[in-house]
């Protein structure tokens, strides 16, 4: 696939500059002169790296977010989020007066449609992450996060018709027969992770039709708008049923609650600013970041139980990615390689 999906709302990576300081303003360095210091390029990586790390271990720890805003449930936590969160995207929109932005992508009906589609895809996606979360199936939700990067794979070939290499069929074929194991230990398919990984394998290839016409913030801006009207009726059909925790559990909580926005929003700059500096190669890899994460959360945090079985059945997985990742380095390396060969023929 030509797009790496990530977590959380965020748009796929777009590839970067191959000269970060021929896009650099300013005046440039003389010929022959040595730098007496790292240069802009290696500022930037440093930078995408250091932004890319704290999006992905924000993500990778938001079950402990969850955790704490127990008891309040799956709908009244995603349903918070949303307002809250299209609260902050207009606060932001209107520091940045990214007004303009945000009316260009609610005329455009193609744009627009896309992104409505994706709302809902992520709906699905954060109801059940957070369902997952809050019932003690954290181990499962970061299986699905685990499972993605194949399914976006798999949607490759199915969808776009795209044509695999043969370390991707490997992988594709191993990813399944980890499925097959871990649904012998559940004794069930593990509905949860499939359910996250299909439902935000296909949010990422929405976005990646959108492409990009329109920045991460607005992209989010758009798609809470969307489900801000559903959200705010879930709210208050919860209230009227006693059911909401926002104004019943103390100052706390309702504050915890209303930081939905930003901790939405936070990762989402962040990730936005390493995707500008970084390869989608590294991307690619700090990707693991979050399920890696939140498997070791769900482990020695939430303290749920690994058995014999899901301990193979994961170590499938982890070989199916293993796979997928020397792929993806092997065909980075091709290709650094081709264009180094063109740059010189044209030199």
């Amino acid at each position: 696939m030509d797009f790496v999906p990530m977590p959380e709302g965020s748009s796929p990576a777009t590839p970067v500059a191959t000269s970060a300081l021929a896009a650099s303003p300013g005046p440039r360095p003389p010929a022959g002169a040595v730098p007496s210091g790292p240069g802009p390029a290696a500022k930037d990586t440093t930078a995408g790296m250091l932004f890319g790390i704290g999006a992905y271990v924000l993500w990778g720890l938001l079950p402990l977010y969850f955790f704490i805003l127990m008891p309040a449930g799956a709908v009244e936590i995603v349903a918070n989020r949303v307002v809250w969160s299209l609260l902050f995207c207009a606060l932001l929109i209107t520091v940045t007066r990214a007004w303009g932005a945000l009316a260009v992508a609610l005329k455009d009906r193609r744009v627009f449609g896309s992104l409505a589609l994706a709302a809902f895809l992520i709906a699905i996606n954060w109801l059940t992450y957070t369902y997952g979360v809050t019932t003690g199936q954290a181990v499962e939700t970061s299986l699905g996060y685990f499972i993605n990067p194949l399914v976006s794979v798999l949607l490759g070939v199915l969808v776009l018709k795209e044509r695999l290499r043969p370390l991707q069929w490997a992988a594709v074929g191993v990813g399944f027969a980890a499925v097959g194991v871990l649904t012998y230990s559940y004794g069930k398919l593990p509905w949860i992770a499939l359910t996250l990984a299909f439902s935000f394998g296909l949010y990422g290839f929405v976005k990646n039709r959108v492409g990009a016409k329109v920045d991460a913030i607005t992209s989010l801006s758009v798609e809470t708008m969307v489900l801000a009207p559903l959200a705010a009726v879930a709210m208050v059909v919860l209230a009227a049923g006693g059911t909401a925790t926002l104004a019943s559990q103390g100052a706390g909580h309702f504050w915890l609650l209303l930081a939905s926005g930003v901790i939405t929003a936070v990762p989402l700059l962040f990730f936005g600013a390493s995707a500008r500096r970084l390869p989608m190669t590294t991307i690619g890899l700090l990707q693991y970041f979050a399920p890696v994460l939140q498997f070791m959360v769900a482990l020695f945090v939430f303290r749920e139980a690994m058995t014999v079985e899901r301990w193979i059945g994961f170590g499938v997985v982890w070989l199916a990615l293993l796979l997928l990742t020397l792929d993806m380095l092997r065909s980075a390396r091709r290709n650094s390689v081709a264009r180094r060969a063109a740059a010189r023929q044209g030199a």
